[in-house]
Protein backbone atom coordinates (compact mmCIF):
# COMPACT_ATOMS: atom_id res chain seq x y z
CA UNK A 1 0.00 0.00 0.00
CA UNK A 2 1.15 3.72 -0.89
CA UNK A 3 2.39 5.26 2.59
CA UNK A 4 0.26 8.51 2.57
CA UNK A 5 2.52 12.03 2.30
CA UNK A 6 2.67 14.38 5.04
CA UNK A 7 2.10 18.77 4.03
CA UNK A 8 4.56 19.96 6.26
CA UNK A 9 3.65 23.53 4.69
CA UNK A 10 6.02 25.25 6.42
CA UNK A 11 9.10 24.03 6.73
CA UNK A 12 12.58 25.30 8.65
CA UNK A 13 13.13 28.01 6.04
CA UNK A 14 16.46 30.48 7.07
CA UNK A 15 16.89 33.48 4.44
CA UNK A 16 14.47 34.99 1.99
CA UNK A 17 16.62 36.54 -0.88
CA UNK A 18 15.26 37.90 -3.91
CA UNK A 19 17.82 37.67 -6.66
CA UNK A 20 17.31 38.37 -10.64
CA UNK A 21 16.73 35.00 -12.91
CA UNK A 22 19.83 35.79 -14.47
CA UNK A 23 22.59 35.31 -11.23
CA UNK A 24 20.38 32.05 -10.66
CA UNK A 25 20.95 30.35 -14.12
CA UNK A 26 24.09 31.12 -14.64
CA UNK A 27 25.95 30.91 -11.39
CA UNK A 28 28.66 28.61 -10.77
CA UNK A 29 29.18 25.84 -13.72
CA UNK A 30 26.12 26.91 -16.28
CA UNK A 31 24.21 24.09 -18.46
CA UNK A 32 25.93 22.89 -21.84
CA UNK A 33 24.56 25.04 -24.67
CA UNK A 34 23.61 21.43 -26.01
CA UNK A 35 21.80 20.95 -22.77
CA UNK A 36 20.34 23.86 -23.02
CA UNK A 37 18.87 23.61 -26.83
CA UNK A 38 17.98 19.94 -25.45
CA UNK A 39 15.58 21.38 -22.98
CA UNK A 40 14.14 24.51 -25.57
CA UNK A 41 13.72 22.00 -28.47
CA UNK A 42 11.17 19.29 -25.59
CA UNK A 43 9.34 22.03 -25.42
CA UNK A 44 8.73 23.05 -28.68
CA UNK A 45 8.28 19.24 -30.23
CA UNK A 46 5.49 18.80 -26.90
CA UNK A 47 3.92 22.86 -27.64
CA UNK A 48 3.66 21.62 -31.62
CA UNK A 49 2.64 18.02 -31.23
CA UNK A 50 0.73 17.29 -27.67
CA UNK A 51 -2.63 16.64 -28.40
CA UNK A 52 -3.84 19.48 -26.63
CA UNK A 53 -2.31 23.43 -26.48
CA UNK A 54 0.10 24.06 -24.04
CA UNK A 55 1.92 27.09 -23.44
CA UNK A 56 5.56 27.22 -22.68
CA UNK A 57 5.24 28.92 -19.28
CA UNK A 58 3.12 26.20 -18.37
CA UNK A 59 5.99 23.51 -19.60
CA UNK A 60 8.99 25.46 -18.38
CA UNK A 61 7.46 25.75 -14.69
CA UNK A 62 7.22 22.03 -14.92
CA UNK A 63 10.22 21.25 -15.73
CA UNK A 64 11.60 23.53 -13.04
CA UNK A 65 9.76 21.75 -10.55
CA UNK A 66 10.92 18.55 -12.08
CA UNK A 67 14.12 19.30 -11.79
CA UNK A 68 14.03 20.87 -8.27
CA UNK A 69 11.23 17.79 -6.60
CA UNK A 70 14.29 15.16 -7.93
CA UNK A 71 16.80 16.03 -5.67
CA UNK A 72 14.78 15.67 -2.09
CA UNK A 73 11.38 15.37 -0.59
CA UNK A 74 11.82 19.19 0.64
CA UNK A 75 13.02 20.87 -2.33
CA UNK A 76 10.79 22.59 -4.99
CA UNK A 77 9.87 25.40 -7.23
CA UNK A 78 7.16 27.39 -6.61
CA UNK A 79 5.31 29.61 -9.12
CA UNK A 80 4.09 33.46 -7.99
CA UNK A 81 0.98 32.18 -6.72
CA UNK A 82 2.42 29.24 -4.88
CA UNK A 83 5.08 31.59 -3.04
CA UNK A 84 2.44 33.69 -2.21
CA UNK A 85 1.03 31.28 -0.40
CA UNK A 86 3.61 29.51 1.47
CA UNK A 87 4.03 33.31 2.45
CA UNK A 88 0.27 33.28 3.90
CA UNK A 89 1.27 29.85 6.12
CA UNK A 90 4.42 31.52 7.21
CA UNK A 91 1.98 34.47 8.70
CA UNK A 92 -0.51 32.51 9.66
CA UNK A 93 -3.63 34.29 8.00
CA UNK A 94 -4.93 33.19 4.65
CA UNK A 95 -8.38 32.25 2.93
CA UNK A 96 -9.66 28.97 2.91
CA UNK A 97 -11.21 26.08 4.67
CA UNK A 98 -8.70 25.45 7.67
CA UNK A 99 -7.89 22.16 7.60
CA UNK A 100 -4.36 20.26 7.23
CA UNK A 101 -4.38 17.43 4.86
CA UNK A 102 -1.95 14.44 4.10
CA UNK A 103 -2.07 12.14 1.01
CA UNK A 104 -3.67 8.65 0.72
CA UNK A 105 -2.99 6.54 -2.21
CA UNK A 106 -3.24 9.44 -4.14
CA UNK A 107 -6.32 11.09 -2.97
CA UNK A 108 -6.15 13.87 -0.07
CA UNK A 109 -6.93 13.20 3.20
CA UNK A 110 -7.89 15.41 6.50
CA UNK A 111 -5.45 15.46 9.16
CA UNK A 112 -7.52 17.43 11.27
CA UNK A 113 -9.74 20.07 11.25
CA UNK A 114 -8.82 23.90 12.50
CA UNK A 115 -10.32 24.80 15.78
CA UNK A 116 -13.10 27.42 15.03
CA UNK A 117 -12.65 27.11 11.07
CA UNK A 118 -15.02 26.66 8.04
CA UNK A 119 -14.01 23.02 8.31
CA UNK A 120 -14.56 22.54 11.67
CA UNK A 121 -18.25 23.77 11.55
CA UNK A 122 -18.75 21.96 8.35
CA UNK A 123 -18.02 18.79 10.30
CA UNK A 124 -14.97 17.33 8.87
CA UNK A 125 -13.20 14.88 10.45
CA UNK A 126 -9.62 12.93 10.38
CA UNK A 127 -8.98 10.24 8.39
CA UNK A 128 -11.78 12.00 5.90
CA UNK A 129 -10.72 11.49 2.10
CA UNK A 130 -11.84 14.54 -0.07
CA UNK A 131 -12.18 12.44 -3.42
CA UNK A 132 -13.98 15.60 -5.27
CA UNK A 133 -13.56 18.60 -5.31
CA UNK A 134 -16.45 21.18 -7.27
CA UNK A 135 -17.33 17.98 -8.81
CA UNK A 136 -13.64 17.15 -10.05
CA UNK A 137 -12.03 14.17 -9.29
CA UNK A 138 -8.92 14.64 -6.61
CA UNK A 139 -7.14 11.38 -7.50
CA UNK A 140 -3.94 11.88 -8.85
CA UNK A 141 -3.83 15.95 -7.85
CA UNK A 142 -0.69 17.05 -6.26
CA UNK A 143 -0.95 18.30 -2.49
CA UNK A 144 -0.14 21.69 -3.80
CA UNK A 145 -2.72 21.79 -6.23
CA UNK A 146 -4.77 20.38 -3.47
CA UNK A 147 -4.16 23.55 -1.38
CA UNK A 148 -4.21 25.91 -3.95
CA UNK A 149 -7.88 24.61 -5.34
CA UNK A 150 -8.97 24.57 -1.59
CA UNK A 151 -8.16 28.43 -0.81
CA UNK A 152 -9.60 31.04 -2.38
CA UNK A 153 -11.09 34.35 -1.82
CA UNK A 154 -13.49 34.84 1.38
CA UNK A 155 -17.05 34.21 0.77
CA UNK A 156 -16.54 32.17 -2.09
CA UNK A 157 -18.02 28.23 -1.65
CA UNK A 158 -16.18 25.02 -2.24
CA UNK A 159 -18.09 21.68 -2.68
CA UNK A 160 -16.36 18.40 -1.76
CA UNK A 161 -17.33 15.07 -1.72
CA UNK A 162 -16.12 13.07 1.23
CA UNK A 163 -15.63 9.13 1.72
CA UNK A 164 -15.75 8.91 5.60
CA UNK A 165 -15.31 5.17 7.07
CA UNK A 166 -15.91 3.05 3.63
CA UNK A 167 -19.61 4.19 3.31
CA UNK A 168 -21.55 6.14 0.30
CA UNK A 169 -19.42 9.49 -0.12
CA UNK A 170 -21.64 12.35 1.15
CA UNK A 171 -20.75 16.15 -0.04
CA UNK A 172 -20.77 19.10 1.93
CA UNK A 173 -20.73 22.69 0.48
CA UNK A 174 -18.38 24.83 2.76
CA UNK A 175 -17.79 29.01 2.71
CA UNK A 176 -14.31 29.89 2.80
CA UNK A 177 -13.26 32.47 5.22
CA UNK A 178 -10.12 34.17 6.49
CA UNK A 179 -7.85 31.92 8.46
CA UNK A 180 -6.33 33.15 11.09
CA UNK A 181 -4.14 30.16 12.68
CA UNK A 182 -3.51 30.39 16.26
CA UNK A 183 -0.47 28.18 16.91
CA UNK A 184 0.08 28.21 20.91
CA UNK A 185 -2.85 27.16 22.88
CA UNK A 186 -2.41 27.17 26.35
CA UNK A 187 -3.76 26.34 29.81
CA UNK A 188 -2.83 26.29 33.76
CA UNK A 189 -3.43 22.75 34.57
CA UNK A 190 -3.61 22.08 38.56
CA UNK A 191 -0.75 21.86 40.67
CA UNK A 192 0.66 24.99 39.05
CA UNK A 193 2.16 23.11 36.13
CA UNK A 194 1.96 25.54 32.49
CA UNK A 195 0.64 23.23 29.53
CA UNK A 196 1.33 24.82 26.63
CA UNK A 197 1.02 23.39 22.64
CA UNK A 198 2.47 24.10 19.96
CA UNK A 199 0.91 23.66 16.65
CA UNK A 200 3.36 25.17 14.14
CA UNK A 201 6.11 27.58 13.82
CA UNK A 202 4.95 30.80 12.42
CA UNK A 203 6.00 34.84 12.42
CA UNK A 204 4.46 35.42 16.06
CA UNK A 205 4.82 31.85 17.90
CA UNK A 206 7.75 32.90 19.70
CA UNK A 207 5.95 36.02 20.98
CA UNK A 208 2.71 34.34 21.30
CA UNK A 209 4.34 31.45 23.02
CA UNK A 210 6.05 34.15 25.65
CA UNK A 211 3.16 35.73 26.19
CA UNK A 212 1.47 32.57 27.55
CA UNK A 213 4.18 31.42 29.66
CA UNK A 214 4.21 34.92 30.93
CA UNK A 215 0.51 34.86 32.07
CA UNK A 216 0.62 30.86 33.35
CA UNK A 217 3.33 31.95 35.06
CA UNK A 218 1.41 35.28 37.11
CA UNK A 219 -1.86 33.25 37.02
CA UNK A 220 0.31 30.81 39.49
CA UNK A 221 1.39 33.20 41.57
CA UNK A 222 4.82 33.77 40.17
CA UNK A 223 6.27 30.31 40.03
CA UNK A 224 5.41 27.51 38.36
CA UNK A 225 5.85 23.83 39.43
CA UNK A 226 6.40 22.50 36.02
CA UNK A 227 5.86 22.75 32.08
CA UNK A 228 4.38 20.76 29.37
CA UNK A 229 5.17 21.89 25.86
CA UNK A 230 3.52 19.72 23.23
CA UNK A 231 4.78 19.25 19.88
CA UNK A 232 2.88 16.46 18.99
CA UNK A 233 1.18 16.80 15.34
CA UNK A 234 3.44 20.56 14.93
CA UNK A 235 5.55 20.17 11.26
CA UNK A 236 7.57 22.46 11.91
CA UNK A 237 8.41 26.14 10.60
CA UNK A 238 10.54 29.12 11.12
CA UNK A 239 14.33 28.26 12.72
CA UNK A 240 14.28 31.67 14.32
CA UNK A 241 10.92 30.83 16.36
CA UNK A 242 12.50 27.64 16.89
CA UNK A 243 15.59 29.30 18.60
CA UNK A 244 13.50 31.74 20.50
CA UNK A 245 11.54 29.27 21.82
CA UNK A 246 14.33 26.99 23.07
CA UNK A 247 15.36 30.64 24.92
CA UNK A 248 12.79 30.37 26.87
CA UNK A 249 13.53 27.38 28.65
CA UNK A 250 17.40 27.38 28.53
CA UNK A 251 19.66 30.04 30.26
CA UNK A 252 22.35 29.81 27.57
CA UNK A 253 24.12 27.75 25.08
CA UNK A 254 23.87 26.36 21.79
CA UNK A 255 20.31 25.50 20.24
CA UNK A 256 20.96 24.02 16.70
CA UNK A 257 23.85 23.66 14.48
CA UNK A 258 23.56 24.37 10.69
CA UNK A 259 26.20 22.79 8.59
CA UNK A 260 25.67 23.19 4.79
CA UNK A 261 28.01 22.35 1.95
CA UNK A 262 29.82 26.00 1.39
CA UNK A 263 31.81 26.92 4.53
CA UNK A 264 29.63 30.35 4.65
CA UNK A 265 26.67 28.60 5.22
CA UNK A 266 27.75 27.04 8.44
CA UNK A 267 25.91 28.28 11.81
CA UNK A 268 26.23 28.15 15.23
CA UNK A 269 22.85 29.39 16.82
CA UNK A 270 22.67 30.27 20.55
CA UNK A 271 20.34 30.89 23.01
CA UNK A 272 19.10 34.57 22.66
CA UNK A 273 19.97 37.29 25.29
CA UNK A 274 16.50 38.47 25.71
CA UNK A 275 16.01 36.45 28.94
CA UNK A 276 14.99 33.33 30.00
CA UNK A 277 11.06 32.33 30.85
CA UNK A 278 10.70 29.50 32.93
CA UNK A 279 14.41 28.32 33.40
CA UNK A 280 14.49 25.57 36.19
CA UNK A 281 10.63 24.32 36.50
CA UNK A 282 10.70 20.81 35.29
CA UNK A 283 9.61 20.21 32.12
CA UNK A 284 7.99 17.29 29.19
CA UNK A 285 8.48 17.70 25.98
CA UNK A 286 5.63 15.68 23.93
CA UNK A 287 6.50 14.61 20.53
CA UNK A 288 5.03 12.08 18.05
CA UNK A 289 5.74 10.89 14.50
CA UNK A 290 4.50 14.00 13.11
CA UNK A 291 6.38 16.26 15.01
CA UNK A 292 8.83 17.70 12.47
CA UNK A 293 12.06 20.19 11.73
CA UNK A 294 11.31 22.68 13.74
CA UNK A 295 9.54 20.62 16.72
CA UNK A 296 12.82 18.46 16.33
CA UNK A 297 15.23 21.54 16.98
CA UNK A 298 13.41 22.02 19.79
CA UNK A 299 13.00 19.02 21.35
CA UNK A 300 16.95 17.56 20.27
CA UNK A 301 18.05 21.03 21.76
CA UNK A 302 16.00 20.61 25.34
CA UNK A 303 16.93 16.94 25.67
CA UNK A 304 20.47 17.23 24.92
CA UNK A 305 21.11 20.52 27.54
CA UNK A 306 19.01 17.94 30.01
CA UNK A 307 16.51 20.39 29.98
CA UNK A 308 13.18 18.61 29.64
CA UNK A 309 12.40 14.45 29.50
CA UNK A 310 11.09 13.99 26.45
CA UNK A 311 7.74 11.71 26.20
CA UNK A 312 5.69 10.39 23.19
CA UNK A 313 7.18 8.15 20.55
CA UNK A 314 9.73 8.64 17.99
CA UNK A 315 9.69 12.19 15.59
CA UNK A 316 9.82 12.67 12.17
CA UNK A 317 13.15 12.90 11.16
CA UNK A 318 13.79 15.94 9.11
CA UNK A 319 17.31 16.97 9.88
CA UNK A 320 17.56 19.50 6.64
CA UNK A 321 16.69 23.03 5.68
CA UNK A 322 15.49 24.73 3.26
CA UNK A 323 16.57 28.50 2.08
CA UNK A 324 13.74 30.23 0.14
CA UNK A 325 15.33 31.92 -3.21
CA UNK A 326 12.65 34.46 -4.57
CA UNK A 327 13.21 34.66 -8.18
CA UNK A 328 12.01 38.72 -9.37
CA UNK A 329 8.65 37.60 -11.02
CA UNK A 330 9.07 34.37 -10.90
CA UNK A 331 8.36 32.69 -8.14
CA UNK A 332 10.74 31.03 -5.75
CA UNK A 333 12.70 28.06 -5.05
CA UNK A 334 12.68 26.13 -1.90
CA UNK A 335 16.28 24.71 -1.86
CA UNK A 336 17.76 21.97 0.12
CA UNK A 337 20.96 23.98 1.40
CA UNK A 338 21.99 22.12 4.68
CA UNK A 339 21.32 20.12 7.74
CA UNK A 340 20.90 21.11 11.29
CA UNK A 341 22.64 19.24 14.01
CA UNK A 342 21.36 19.18 17.96
CA UNK A 343 23.69 20.85 20.23
CA UNK A 344 25.72 17.31 21.39
CA UNK A 345 26.32 17.24 17.20
CA UNK A 346 23.25 14.76 16.47
CA UNK A 347 21.83 14.82 13.15
CA UNK A 348 18.09 13.73 13.34
CA UNK A 349 17.86 13.52 9.54
CA UNK A 350 16.23 10.57 8.76
CA UNK A 351 15.88 9.48 12.23
CA UNK A 352 14.02 11.92 14.37
CA UNK A 353 14.38 12.42 18.22
CA UNK A 354 13.94 9.68 20.71
CA UNK A 355 11.93 10.05 23.70
CA UNK A 356 13.11 9.45 27.04
CA UNK A 357 10.21 8.13 27.83
CA UNK A 358 7.72 6.07 25.20
CA UNK A 359 4.16 6.90 25.80
CA UNK A 360 1.77 5.70 22.66
CA UNK A 361 -1.75 6.98 22.27
CA UNK A 362 -4.42 4.39 23.36
CA UNK A 363 -5.53 2.34 20.05
CA UNK A 364 -8.98 4.35 20.71
CA UNK A 365 -7.22 7.66 20.69
CA UNK A 366 -5.47 7.22 17.19
CA UNK A 367 -6.92 8.30 14.26
CA UNK A 368 -7.82 5.08 12.91
CA UNK A 369 -6.28 3.80 9.56
CA UNK A 370 -3.32 6.46 9.51
CA UNK A 371 -0.32 5.21 8.05
CA UNK A 372 2.29 7.73 8.81
CA UNK A 373 5.25 7.93 6.89
CA UNK A 374 9.00 8.89 8.29
CA UNK A 375 11.55 11.18 6.49
CA UNK A 376 14.02 7.84 6.02
CA UNK A 377 10.73 6.51 4.04
CA UNK A 378 10.38 9.31 1.19
CA UNK A 379 11.29 9.02 -2.16
CA UNK A 380 14.88 11.23 -2.05
CA UNK A 381 15.72 11.28 1.42
CA UNK A 382 19.42 11.87 2.73
CA UNK A 383 20.69 9.24 4.83
CA UNK A 384 21.95 10.37 8.30
CA UNK A 385 25.29 11.94 8.07
CA UNK A 386 26.29 10.52 11.35
CA UNK A 387 28.16 12.64 14.53
CA UNK A 388 29.23 16.25 13.74
CA UNK A 389 32.34 15.99 11.99
CA UNK A 390 32.24 12.15 12.16
CA UNK A 391 31.40 9.74 9.65
CA UNK A 392 27.94 7.80 9.96
CA UNK A 393 27.62 5.08 11.98
CA UNK A 394 24.45 3.52 11.10
CA UNK A 395 23.57 1.31 8.21
CA UNK A 396 20.72 1.53 6.25
CA UNK A 397 19.33 -1.45 7.60
CA UNK A 398 19.28 0.20 11.06
CA UNK A 399 17.77 3.54 9.46
CA UNK A 400 15.07 1.53 8.53
CA UNK A 401 14.58 -0.44 11.86
CA UNK A 402 14.31 2.96 13.49
CA UNK A 403 11.74 4.30 11.28
CA UNK A 404 9.51 1.67 12.29
CA UNK A 405 9.49 3.08 15.75
CA UNK A 406 6.24 5.40 14.72
CA UNK A 407 3.31 4.29 15.99
CA UNK A 408 -0.58 6.32 14.72
CA UNK A 409 -0.94 9.81 15.81
CA UNK A 410 -3.58 10.77 18.07
CA UNK A 411 -6.77 12.20 16.95
CA UNK A 412 -6.16 16.12 16.92
CA UNK A 413 -9.33 17.41 18.51
CA UNK A 414 -8.01 15.01 21.72
CA UNK A 415 -4.68 17.29 21.71
CA UNK A 416 -4.74 19.10 24.84
CA UNK A 417 -8.46 17.56 25.93
CA UNK A 418 -9.17 16.28 29.28
CA UNK A 419 -8.74 12.72 28.66
CA UNK A 420 -5.88 13.44 26.77
CA UNK A 421 -3.75 10.09 27.99
CA UNK A 422 -0.04 11.07 26.86
CA UNK A 423 -0.46 14.50 28.31
CA UNK A 424 -2.00 13.10 31.59
CA UNK A 425 1.04 10.57 31.74
CA UNK A 426 3.38 14.15 31.36
CA UNK A 427 0.89 15.18 33.96
CA UNK A 428 1.51 12.18 36.22
CA UNK A 429 5.45 12.26 35.70
CA UNK A 430 5.67 15.98 36.70
CA UNK A 431 3.76 15.53 40.29
CA UNK A 432 6.11 11.96 40.41
CA UNK A 433 9.11 14.23 39.98
CA UNK A 434 7.99 16.64 42.26
CA UNK A 435 7.49 14.51 45.11
CA UNK A 436 10.96 13.14 44.48
CA UNK A 437 12.90 16.10 44.53
CA UNK A 438 10.43 17.28 47.85
CA UNK A 439 11.16 13.93 49.69
CA UNK A 440 13.66 14.54 52.45
CA UNK A 441 16.93 12.93 52.33
CA UNK A 442 17.61 9.94 54.71
CA UNK A 443 20.48 10.55 57.26
CA UNK A 444 21.73 9.63 60.83
CA UNK A 445 21.83 11.61 64.00
CA UNK A 446 25.89 11.76 65.06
Amino acid sequence: MKKPRLVFVSLVALTLTAIPVAVAVGARSSPSISDLALLNGVIQLVQRDYVHPIGPHELTKDALKGMLNRLDPHSDYMDEQEFKESQSNISGRFGGLGIEISEQNGVPKVISPIDGTPAMRAGLQPGDLIVEIDGQSSQGLSLDKVVHVLRGEPGTKVKLSILRGGKEPFEVTITRSIIEVQTVKSKLEPNKVAYARVTEFGENTAGDLEKALQKMQSDAGGKLNGVVLDLRNDPGGLLTAAVSIAGDFLKSGTVVTIKGRRSEDNQVYKVPTNGTIVPEAPMVVLINGASASASEIVAGALQDRKRATIMGTQSFGKGSVQTIIQLNGHGALRLTTALYYTPAGRSIQGQGISPDVVVEAPKDQQIAGFLLPHESSLRGAFRNPGQLNKPAAKSPAKEAAQATKNSPPIKADLIGADNDAQLKEALAYLEKNKKVLEKPKSGSAG
